[in-house]
């Protein structure tokens, strides 16, 4: 071969690895980019091609949730959600030209099958001359603690305002989640693309807000549940037991004001002296604002933030659930607002939570005093079932949130809250139950907010549950956490516990 011939052979050559290099390089490592519809919405090609491919299932014990079917129109498939408002806040929704929401957001990578981990699906699917599709995302939800969570806060009422959340306290697998008032997902689905945008507008307009989702997104003061984190701070301090006596009575004089700190309805809790125990049982604010004061506002937050507060809490694939509030305790606490320090140590004044979060206070305490990260995706598989990402459960930073001693007592606290306190609707014969109500106040103008935490068996735990009624469009007097939220919170256990 001669030279100039053997130039143009190595310059063919070059050209030609250059090529596959650049190929491969648009396939493999831009590919999630280039066809991100979140990346390139304005991109009417992407888009619709995006759109237009067969989208993995999102499922729940092997069901789907949310699928794709076959349609007679230009866009191939349409997807669909089987119980669509039962699952809204978790699926989320999948539309053209409104983005996506929820699982449908957070996995879309896998979902559309546009992850780098799926390379090798495309490859194959190219050669054949298919369109890609998308891998399945299978879900941590119990479906029959989902349908009692939904169930219980639809029976409260049409525009009833709550949340549920059930964890499992030794995994931090969420069991169920649901957020009142809902939406039907199928609407934002349609390629009925005019009538979409009509739906979404008017989903946004609305006073309740039902594409929010108040399980993670509403923080609101947690009431008496929080006692449950101030109680556990008195523990472990060491000076205090389940027996310990601490003041009780109708009212404490809080110093720096002419104000008294008093009990709901005018109870004085058993008398002058009582129990940590007792005072626990009927909630006696004047015991746990007076041992607020004692142990200081430092030591309350330290416990907090051990439980959660402060932070999130989704490290490990990704965020699964997006716009997550943190929960907070207030860090302005000082010896010259003693008296914010005592409504702190009950949960008012600027405490604030989440329903997962409290559903992870009484998880904490059911597993030993360790607190697990609560994640809703088990394993994501390819279209050929082959699993990509499989969910290793582990704990929050800063383990464990108390010792197992206190756990151990605070789970027996709040058995005694169940038995013969203030929530005993929700007992649950021939099983152990662990809870605390909460009743916190808020604004003059507007009810207060019921809440209900537990976990059931309190001797061998499955399931810790946290749930918010934020209106039922009640009276002020038949709000209570024992009889709004705890019927509630019992159903979820049972149907979990397969009673």
């Amino acid at each position: 071969m001669n030279k100039p011939i053997r130039n143009v052979a190595v310059g063919c050559m070059v050209l030609f690895v250059a090529l596959l290099v650049n190929a491969t390089y648009l396939q493999y490592w831009e590919a999630g980019d280039l066809n991100s519809l979140s990346q390139h919405a304005d991109n009417r090609r992407v888009r619709d091609a995006e759109f237009s491919r067969e989208r993995g299932a999102i499922l729940v014990r092997g069901k789907a949730i949310a699928e794709s079917n076959k349609s007679k129109d230009q866009y191939k498939y349409q997807r669909t959600y089987p119980q669509g408002p039962m699952y809204a806040h978790i699926t989320g929704f999948y539309s053209r030209d409104w983005g996506l929401g929820g699982i449908e957001s957070t996995r879309n990578s896998y979902l559309s099958g546009s992850d780098s981990s799926l390379f090798v699906n495309r490859v194959i699917d190219l050669v054949d001359n298919q369109a890609p599709k998308g891998g399945s995302v299978s879900l941590t939800i119990n479906p029959a603690a989902q349908k009692a969570a939904y169930d219980g806060l639809k029976a409260l009422g049409k525009n009833v305002q709550g949340a549920v959340v059930a964890i499992e306290p030794s995994t931090g697998k969420v069991l169920a989640m649901v957020s009142s008032p809902t939406y039907d997902p199928n609407k934002l689905a349609s390629h009925d693309f005019t009538e979409v945008g009509k739906v979404k507008q008017r989903l946004e307009n609305e006073k309740l807000s039902p594409l929010n989702n108040r399980a993670i997104e509403s923080v609101l003061p947690p009431g008496s549940t929080f006692k449950l984190v101030t109680a556990s701070a008195a523990l472990s301090t060491g000076s205090y037991k389940p027996d310990t006596i601490v003041r009780g009575g109708a009212s404490l004089n809080l110093p720096q004001t002419t104000h008294d700190m008093t009990n709901e309805n005018g109870s004085n809790c058993g008398g002058d002296k009582i129990t940590l125990t007792q005072a626990l049982m009927v909630s006696c604010n004047v015991s746990f604002a007076s041992i607020g004061l004692k142990i200081g506002a430092d030591k309350i937050r330290a416990q907090a933030d051990k439980f959660g507060f402060g932070q999130t809490y989704f490290t490990d694939l990704d965020d699964d659930l997006t716009r997550q509030a943190i929960s907070t305790f207030p860090d302005n606490l000082n010896s010259s607002n003693l008296p914010f320090t005592a409504q702190s140590a009950i949960g008012q004044y600027e405490v604030a939570a989440t329903p997962l979060q409290m559903a992870m206070v009484a998880a904490g305490i059911a597993n030993n005093g360790t607190v697990m990260q609560p994640y809703l995706v088990d394993e994501v598989r390819s279209p050929d079932l082959d699993v990509i990402k499989k969910t290793t459960p582990q704990p929050i930073p800063d383990q464990p949130a108390i010792s197992s001693k206190v756990a151990r007592d605070m789970t027996e606290m709040m058995v005694a809250v169940v038995d013969a306190g203030t929530a005993t609707t929700a007992q649950i014969p021939g099983v152990k139950v662990a809870g605390k109500t909460g009743t916190a106040q808020s604004a003059p103008s507007r009810p207060p907010y019921a809440w209900f935490v537990s976990f059931a068996p309190a001797d061998t735990p499955k399931v810790a549950v946290a749930v918010l009624v934020q209106d039922a469009g009640v009276a002020r007097d038949a709000i209570s956490g024992s009889g709004l939220a705890a019927p509630i919170a019992k159903a979820v256990m049972e149907a979990v516990m397969n009673r």
